[in-house]
């Protein structure tokens, strides 16, 4: 019953948040308290939803002084070298801006934190995407399976956890790995080529002048572009309706919510005379940046102190002055309370998820019904269930409570611990996207994309990029 329960309550959830028949916080909150209410224990949600919020307070608080800490960066001009190395070799082509895109993500994604690579690949790209039209949803499902790709290395997560439920040697998870991570990057690459493509065949090609000289069109517009003809539907003023040709095929899905004082300051992240820069202090933000990313790299502190101390820091330096700094923290705070509202809320979620005891019932009932005939092959078993599992499971659920069952039953036909491990980590592309991984809403809400949008683009190529790894690690025999 728990194992329907749970299936039924996760499907409600996505089909709800993709038809957007309600928006993801009250989803997260309200669907999981519903069946809670079902399962027949309504009066424990409050215990369920504490223990989520306590698991998830860190990582709140560490998302919280991330966005401010780079935010601050950003309005400092800290990465507006990278953003202009960008622009000179995406030269207003929707091609090379999608491949730029995937680029950068998984360049950043070096730091092993998924908040700061969309955070800072966002703030890249986004004013190109927004002058020329282009679909958002390209934007950040093209830079979450990046970052998933590059989510496995050491110091990301899943591998150091696979590692630790299985009693292994990190390295010899992960280095063997790399050439079949490496075809996966190299198909992430290709594939923001062909979207690439397909953006351009319905946008054309501008100068580069023309894209950061161009005002902004005060309008709502919704890009839909399937598989046969493209369409654009535009609500609002109407300014400008003609202004890109629709045809081809390319992403699809992209809801624009308009130009409003958030978007203009976004857009304007290149302007050389914003009153924020501090070229005096450019060296002092990198090396500031540079120590933040290795401290939390070697763990010297917890990931959230160190955003803390860096985010106050940061301030205190680049901005002496008391209204100065209300005035950054005011910029900010629109993200800081969209995404630390959205992890709270999705607290509640993995909270009654897993206090029920729901998401224990649905692992067994997927090993138990693993056919005997497949014992022999359960890396590729472990692979394939990886896909699903970490998309409805946190790392943590999926590395510490089904793992180490899958081990177990690969170890009774002979298959080692090592080419489980392996196989385990080739889902996180799509992993990145999950409704349960916080970072996903610092990518989505500083994009402007819905949720559901997002979801319903990123899927289906996110499981073809974790296929795809799953291919190369057999085929080098490495799983």
């Amino acid at each position: 019953m728990l194992t329907i329960l749970g299936f039924t309550m996760i499907a409600t959830f996505l089909v709800l948040i993709m038809m957007k028949k309600m928006s993801p916080i009250a989803a997260l909150v309200l669907i999981p308290a519903l069946f809670c209410v079902f399962v027949g224990k309504g009066a424990k949600l409050g215990d369920y939803v504490i223990d989520g919020v306590t698991s998830l307070a860190p990582t709140a608080a560490m998302l919280m002084f991330a966005i401010v800490y780079f935010g601050v960066m950003i309005d400092v001009g800290l990465f507006d070298p990278i953003v202009r190395g960008i622009l000179k070799f995406a030269k207003a082509d929707p091609l090379r801006i999608v491949v730029g895109t995937a680029i950068l993500a998984a360049i950043v994604s070096l730091d092993g934190d998924g908040s700061t690579t969309f955070m800072i690949t966002v703030s890249a790209m986004y004013p190109l995407y927004k002058r020329l039209k282009m679909s958002l949803v390209v934007m950040t499902g093209v830079a979450a399976m990046a970052n998933g790709v590059m989510n496995t290395l050491p110091w990301g997560g899943p591998t150091a956890r696979a590692a630790t439920a299985l009693k292994l040697d990190a390295s010899d998870i992960f280095v063997p790995m790399i050439p079949a991570l490496a075809v996966g990057l190299a198909f992430v690459i290709a594939l923001s080529y062909v979207l690439g493509r397909r953006e351009r065949k319905r946008l054309g090609v501008l100068t580069l002048d023309a894209v950061l000289v161009e005002e902004p069109e005060q309008e709502s517009e919704t890009v839909l572009v399937g598989a046969g003809s493209g369409a654009k539907s535009t609500v609002g003023s109407g300014a400008g309706n003609s202004a890109a040709p629709t045809g081809g095929s390319g992403a699809e899905g992209t809801t624009d919510s308009g130009t409003d004082d958030d978007d203009d300051r976004m857009l304007k992240v290149l302007d050389p005379n914003r009153t924020t820069l501090r070229p005096k202090l450019y060296w002092f933000n990198a090396l500031l940046t540079v120590t933040l990313l290795t401290s939390m790299i070697m763990e010297w502190l917890p990931i959230p102190v160190l955003f803390l101390l860096g985010a106050a820091l940061a301030l205190t330096v680049n901005f002496p002055h008391m209204p100065d700094q209300k005035a950054r923290l005011g910029a900010h705070a629109e993200n800081v309370l969209n995404v630390s509202g959205m992890v709270f809320a999705a607290a509640v979620f993995t909270g009654v998820l897993t206090g029920t005891g729901m998401v224990d019932h649905m692992a067994r009932w997927l090993v138990d019904n693993i056919p005997d005939g497949m014992g022999p092959h359960m890396a590729f078993v472990t692979g394939l269930l990886s896909i699903p599992l970490t998309y409805f499971m946190s790392n943590d659920g999926f590395y510490f409570g089904v793992l180490p069952v899958l081990a177990e039953a690969g170890a009774a036909h002979g298959v080692s611990p090592l080419e489980i491990a392996r196989a385990s980590l080739i889902a996180q592309p799509l992993h990145m996207s999950s409704p349960l991984v916080p970072a996903v809403y610092v990518l989505v809400g500083m994009a402007k994309v819905e949720f559901g949008d997002h979801t319903k683009f990123v899927v289906k190529w996110a499981v073809l990029t974790s296929l795809t790894i799953l291919g190369a690690g057999i085929l080098f025999g490495i799983i």
